[in-house]
C-alpha cells in the first residue's frame, strides 16, 4: 500500500494559510505550461541559452584535449598555461557550472513541484470515513456532478455530459492523464463512493461511452474494499426470483434464485410444488472436505517417490496434521493423495473448513506443511500452491469420483397422481426419457459429470443470490440424476447425486447486503455457532433440493412435449424495447 503523508487537518470553521490559498489559485487558474520555471529569468529563450553554453562546453574540451596532447608528446609541463588555455579553462568550468545548475534546477523544481501537486490533492480529499450503506438507490447531489443522473427506476434521465466539481476534475484529469492510477483512488481519498464515480468519469472520458445504463448509486462500495472486486465503476442489476416452499428434510425453503433466463424459476417453482405434495425430499451429505493439491518438483524420480512415500505413511500423518492445523481454527486435515509424474509431485491435501467456502483455508495449511517438509526435502522445488489437481474450476474426473466440498444425495418419491396432475406426464415416460438422454445421451457425448438434465442452471442461479463464487459452477454442477418406477410402476423415485457442492455462509461475496439478505432467508446466514460447518453445509442441502426440482420440472416438460411453448410463453417479451429504453 502506498503511504504518502497527510498534512493535519484544521478546522472547518478557519480559514487555509493565504500562501496556500495563493498557490492552489495560481495552479488552477494557469495551464501546466504557464507554471513559473527557473529559466524564465535568463536574458535570452532558454534553447538559444543551452546551444551557446553546450557549444562552448565541447570547444573548450577539445581544444583542451588537443593542446595537452601536444604538450605529452613534447614533454611539457602541463601546469603551464598560455592566455588561450585559461580562456578555455574558464569556459569550461563557465559552462559546466551553467549545465549543471540548469539541469540540476530543472530536477529539483520537478519534484517539489510534485510534491506540492500531492498536498493538494490530499487537502482536497475528505477525512477518511466508513461509507454507511445507502437505505435505497436515490441519486445523491455528489453523484449527478460525478456520472449521468439515473431516475429511481434505474433509467437514464439525460443523455449530456456529467459535470464535476473543480477538485474531481483535477483527479480525473490526472488519472485520464495517467498521473495517477485507478486503484490508489480509494486509499487517497477515504471515499468508496467518490472514488468509484471519478473512475467511471474517467473511463468516460477514455473509451466515449456514458455507462448510462449502469448504475452508480445505491451501492455500499467500502464492502467490497480489499475483499470482493477491484476498480469499481457501479454494479449490474439483476433480478432475484424465489421458488418455493421446497420441503427438504422437514424444513420448508425459500431459495432465492438470481437469473435472467426466462421459465427458470417458474420451473423450480413447479418441481418444488410437486415434491412438496409428496411429503417433502430427503439429503445426505455423504463428504465435507476442500482440496488443494501444491506441484512440486524434486531432482529425480527416485527422490519424488520417497517424499510421497514420506506422506503416505500412516506414521507421519499426525505430525503433517498438526503442522496443516494450525492455519485456522476450523481446518482439520483428513487425508492427502499423492501422484506422481515423473520427478514432479502432486500432493492433493484435503481438510474441513468449518462454515467457509475454504479455499484461502486449505491454502495457509498447504504453505504451513510446505515450509515443514522442506526441513527434510531441502531439494524440493515448489513449482505452484495450485497443480490443478485440486482441482478448481476446471471439470475434472477427480471431483467427479472422490469429491470436493459437500458431497450430497438428495432424493424424492413422487405419487402417481402428482406426476399425472402436476407434471403433466406419467411415470414410464420420465424414467425412459432419463435413460436415453441423460444417462446414454451424455455418455454418447463423452460428458464428464453432465449425467442430468440442466443442473448448472440452478446451481449457478443460488450461487450468484447467495454470495458464492460463480466459477465454481464448473465442478459444483457435476450430477447424475437417476429416475426409476417404485410401487408396480405407479410411483417415481428421483434423485441427483452430486459430488462437489463448493459452498460457504462465511467470507467472500456473503458479507454483502444482498447475498446476506439471500442466506438470512435461507435461514443459514454466517457460521453456526453450536455446530460449526453445518450452516455450510444446510446451504448444500438446499443447492442440491433445488436441483432436483429443476430436473424434475424441465424432464416432466421435456416427457410432455411442453418445453418450446412454455419458453415462448415466459421467455418472449411482446414490449417494445427501443421505447423503453429511450
Amino acid at each position: 500500500m502506498d503511504v504518502r503523508r497527510r498534512l493535519p487537518s484544521r478546522p472547518k470553521s478557519a480559514p487555509p494559510p493565504s500562501s496556500m490559498l495563493a498557490r492552489k489559485a495560481g495552479r488552477r487558474s494557469s495551464s501546466p505550461g504557464s507554471r513559473v520555471q527557473a529559466s524564465d529569468a535568463l536574458p535570452l529563450p532558454i534553447r538559444h541559452t543551452n546551444l551557446i553554453f553546450s557549444a562552448l562546453f565541447v570547444a573548450s574540451l577539445v581544444f583542451l584535449m588537443r593542446r595537452w596532447r601536444e604538450k605529452v608528446r613534447s614533454s611539457t609541463p602541463l601546469h603551464l598555461l598560455g592566455l588561450s588555455e585559461i580562456f578555455a579553462i574558464v569556459g569550461l568550468i563557465a559552462s559546466l557550472i551553467y549545465l549543471l545548475s540548469f539541469f540540476g534546477i530543472a530536477f529539483v523544481q520537478s519534484i517539489v513541484s510534485s510534491h506540492d501537486e500531492e498536498e493538494d490533492f490530499l487537502l482536497s480529499a475528505p477525512a477518511p470515513a466508513p461509507a454507511p450503506a445507502p437505505a435505497a438507490p436515490v441519486a445523491s447531489p455528489a453523484a449527478s456532478a460525478i456520472c449521468p443522473l439515473l431516475c429511481t427506476d434505474g433509467a437514464p434521465a439525460s443523455q449530456k455530459v456529467p459535470e464535476v466539481s473543480a477538485d474531481d476534475e483535477e483527479i480525473i484529469s490526472s488519472v485520464v492523464a495517467g498521473k495517477t492510477p485507478s486503484y490508489v483512488l480509494e486509499s487517497k481519498l477515504g471515499d468508496c463512493r467518490r472514488a468509484a464515480g471519478i473512475r467511471r468519469e474517467a473511463l468516460r472520458r477514455i473509451t466515449g461511452r456514458a455507462l448510462d445504463g449502469l448504475p452508480l448509486d445505491g451501492f455500499d462500495y467500502a464492502s467490497i474494499l480489499g475483499q470482493c472486486c477491484e476498480l469499481p465503476v457501479g454494479y449490474v442489476q439483476l433480478p432475484v426470483g424465489i421458488a418455493g416452499p421446497l420441503l427438504l428434510d422437514g424444513r420448508e425453503y425459500y431459495v432465492p434464485i438470481a437469473t435472467t433466463e426466462g421459465c427458470l424459476v417458474a420451473s423450480t417453482n413447479r418441481g418444488c410444488k410437486a415434491i412438496a405434495e409428496c411429503g417433502g425430499a430427503t439429503s445426505v451429505v455423504l463428504k465435507d472436505g476442500m482440496t488443494r493439491a501444491p506441484a512440486v518438483r524434486l531432482p529425480s524420480a527416485k527422490r519424488a517417490a520417497e517424499l510421497k512415500a514420506f506422506l503416505d505413511n500412516p506414521d507421519n500423518f499426525e505430525t503433517i496434521a498438526m503442522t496443516f492445523n494450525r492455519s485456522s481454527r476450523f481446518a482439520r486435515l483428513q487425508n492427502i493423495q499423492c501422484a506422481l509424474a515423473g520427478r514432479n509431485l502432486y500432493m492433493r491435501f484435503c481438510c474441513s473448513t468449518g462454515d467457509a467456502m475454504g479455499m484461502n483455508m486449505v491454502s495457509k495449511g498447504v504453505q504451513n506443511v510446505l515450509d515443514y517438509l522442506q526441513n527434510d526435502f531441502s531439494d524440493m522445488d515448489v513449482i505452484s500452491i495450485s497443480g490443478n489437481f485440486c482441482s478448481d474450476k476446471k471439470p475434472a474426473a477427480v471431483n467427479w469420483i472422490q469429491g470436493r466440498g459437500k458431497s450430497v444425495v438428495c432424493e424424492a418419491i413422487i405419487k402417481e397422481e402428482v406426476v399425472k396432475k402436476v407434471l403433466k406426464t406419467n411415470v414410464a415416460a420420465l424414467v425412459e426419457l432419463n435413460m436415453i438422454k441423460n444417462l446414454a445421451g451424455s455418455a454418447v457425448a463423452g460428458a464428464l459429470g453432465g449425467f442430468n438434465a440442466h443442473a448448472s442452471n440452478i446451481v449457478s442461479a443460488v450461487y450468484i443470490a447467495t454470495g458464492q463464487d460463480p466459477a465454481q459452477n464448473v465442478e459444483s454442477s457435476h450430477c447424475i440424476t437417476m429416475m426409476e418406477a417404485m410401487n408396480d410402476g405407479r410411483d417415481l423415485h428421483i434423485s441427483v447425486t452430486m459430488p462437489s457442492i463448493e459452498v460457504g455462509t462465511v467470507g467472500g461475496g456473503t458479507q454483502l447486503a444482498s447475498q446476506s439478505a439471500c442466506l438470512d432467508l435461507l435461514g443459514v446466514k454466517g457460521a453456526s455457532l453450536e455446530t460449526p460447518g453445518s450452516n455450510a453445509r444446510r446451504l448444500a442441502t438446499v443447492v442440491a433440493g433445488a436441483v432436483l426440482a429443476g430436473e424434475l420440472s424441465l424432464m416432466s416438460a421435456l416427457a410432455a412435449g411442453q418445453l418450446v411453448r412454455s419458453h415462448m410463453k415466459y421467455n418472449r417479451s411482446t414490449r417494445d424495447l427501443s421505447k423503453s429504453s429511450s
